[in-house]
């Protein structure tokens, strides 16, 4: 399996960070995608990912943290992005629930990523929570000036923004969320994504699924998210962590170039 969203340079990973990630190994973890949040984290994020094999990052900026990267230029990503390190933009997008940063802020961000994405051609990892209308919109529109790789990364929208991104050739990203009895919604939304275009992550240390809820996640859970989307689809889980791992593998296929 390949997590494909782990936030790994925080407090809490602090002290046992190589016991988490041998026991992920364990379970079957083979390849982690560890998350920039923001920009003056991203050499502590690039470091953990320069010290082991089988860790990846990203480059990015959350929309929490949009109004705190005025000056972030598409230069600057793109330049990150030429590390071998780096397989994909983000985490960026909208996020209109907390309003942690201005609307225009996240938005100037998130088209800054989307022109960096596109000239990299490396994927965009989005973050959409109550904007689904307006990122669908942008994102059609910034495709009309050529075209990037969308994620929808631990997608919670509803069905409009996953089939107008899924138009775009977009992937989508399943958490522990889609094990969570209050997920109906999500589950019928992910019910209609080809499996072809799904991903799993756990986005730890948040979300931990059922039965580890109320625990720090890590990414050893993650065969706890592949079981849950098994049981949505009615399919063996070997065969979604198979096919879940292609698709990974696929989308961030810098990976396989070193």
């Amino acid at each position: 399996m390949f997590d494909t969203h782990v936030n790994l340079h925080g407090e809490p990973f602090a002290d046992d960070l190589e016991e988490v990630l041998e026991r992920a190994r364990e379970a079957g973890v083979t390849r982690f995608l560890a998350i920039c949040d923001r920009f003056d984290n991203f050499e502590s994020v690039l470091a953990i990912a320069r010290s082991h094999e089988d860790i990846w990052c990203s480059a990015g900026v959350h929309p929490h943290h949009a109004k705190d990267f005025p000056d972030l230029t598409v230069e600057t990503l793109i330049q990150a992005a030429s590390n071998p390190e780096v397989v994909a933009m983000g985490e960026t997008g909208l996020d209109f629930h907390y309003g942690y940063s201005a609307e225009d802020d996240q938005v100037t961000s998130l088209r800054k990523h989307i022109s960096a994405a596109r000239d990299t051609g490396l994927p965009l990892i989005l973050h959409t929570r109550e904007a689904d209308e307006l990122m669908a919109d942008i994102l059609e529109e910034e495709f009309q000036k050529g075209p990037f790789q969308p994620l929808l990364h631990c997608y919670t929208g509803g069905p409009e923004l996953a089939q107008r991104a899924l138009s775009l050739g977009a992937y989508v990203s399943v958490s522990g969320i889609l094990s969570f009895k209050s997920a109906k919604e999500v589950r019928a939304v992910i019910a209609d994504v080809p499996i072809e275009r799904i991903i799993l992550e756990t986005d730890c240390p948040y979300l931990a699924p059922v039965p580890m809820r109320g625990r720090r996640n890590e990414p050893a859970y993650l065969a706890h998210v592949a079981e849950a989307l098994a049981t949505l689809k009615d399919m063996p889980v070997d065969e979604i962590k198979r096919i879940t791992d292609e698709n990974a593998v696929r989308l961030f296929a810098k990976v396989t170039q070193q």
